[in-house]
């Protein structure tokens, strides 16, 4: 896997996890209605994965605790 590094603020940083769980939201359950629709498990699951660790990297750079639901999947 290829590492990319992305320099953000913070409100950059929130907003995009903001606008990433939205998207996630959408696809497993508004396009899951749709008919034929065949929903990607796997990418729903990095996806959700992805949300988590941006959720804590806002936190971190808010300087707020990481809530405790956070951080506990590798």
């Amino acid at each position: 896997m290829t590492s990319i590094s992305v320099k953000l603020t913070a409100k950059e940083l929130d907003l995009l996890s903001s606008l990433a769980a939205d998207q996630l939201f959408q696809r497993e359950f508004v396009d899951a209605r749709f008919p034929g629709h065949k929903t990607n498990h796997a990418d729903l699951n990095l996806g959700k994965q992805l949300i988590e660790r941006l959720k804590i990297l806002t936190a971190k750079a808010n300087g707020n605790p990481v809530p405790k639901k956070l951080g506990t999947t590798n």
